[in-house]
């Protein structure tokens, strides 16, 4: 059975507990900074603000983006890395953080959801993708070709990932999809290595690394989403297959 410690509390001061350069490969969702009044999007087939919690509202963004991605580096282990999910609206801190705090950044991939949520406003495009920012601390980093281009049918993979968004199974409004998860663990985590993810939210890091066998550290400041995503990862059975060679 895989190692599973979840943590209730800040990020940043849990990571600081950690010994220096024990993670494999980092998970972050951080918050977006995009709630408010401004825009209105469809949620169960009602119109609604787009407002994803208190949580989402940072008063500065950037200081707080140095601040995690900091102990992030200190953690992560040489040849590990980090992969950073987000909008518009953080992401270019997020790449700004990374530069200044030294990472070599490796890719931005861009997550294309093809059925996204449409948008009730008339202003605007409708939002269809995420960006993940791939970063390492220097350019000696694992990353499994051969199964990305097992994962792509025989070809390069490509930094444009088409993957539906899923129906959510838990309330917490920026679940990932697990297949985004597999993916990305899939190509980035090195065997007998841990997986980390600082904002744990509804678990699907959690719930793809106990699938496969993977031991896995999360942490989420919520008590709400914390007791959802424990509760999600708790329940999770083991998959009948390895994480190996792309055979997910």
């Amino acid at each position: 059975m895989p190692q599973l410690d979840l943590i209730l509390g800040d990020c940043i001061e849990e990571m600081r507990k950690f010994e220096k350069e024990t993670i494999g490969l980092i998970f972050a969702d951080p918050p977006y900074n995009l709630s408010g009044d401004y825009s209105l999007t469809v949620r169960s087939g009602r119109p609604v603000t787009c407002d994803k919690g208190e949580w989402d509202r940072i008063e500065n963004i950037h200081e707080f983006n140095l601040k995690w991605i900091r102990e992030c580096k200190r953690v992560l282990a040489q040849d590990g890395t980090i992969w950073i999910s987000g909008t518009l609206h953080n992401h270019p801190s997020i790449g700004m953080a990374l530069k200044e705090l030294g990472f070599w950044i490796i890719n931005d991939i861009i997550w294309y959801k093809p059925n996204a949520t449409p948008l009730l406003s008339r202003n605007r495009f409708v939002p269809s993708t995420e960006l993940i920012w791939v970063a390492s601390k220097s350019k000696n980093y694992y990353f499994d070709y051969k199964i990305a281009k097992q994962l792509n049918n025989g070809k390069q993979m490509r930094n444009l990932w088409i993957i539906p968004a899923k129906r959510h199974l838990t309330s917490h409004p920026t679940e990932k999809p697990e297949e985004l998860l597999k993916r990305i663990i899939q190509i980035g985590w090195k065997r007998g290595t841990k997986v980390l993810d600082p904002f744990m939210g509804s678990g699907t890091t959690g719930v793809v690394a106990k699938k496969y066998g993977i031991d896995f550290i999360g942490i989420e400041i919520n008590p709400k989403y914390f007791n959802i995503a424990k509760e999600r990862i708790e329940k999770t059975r083991r998959a009948p297959v390895q994480l190996d060679l792309g055979n997910l």
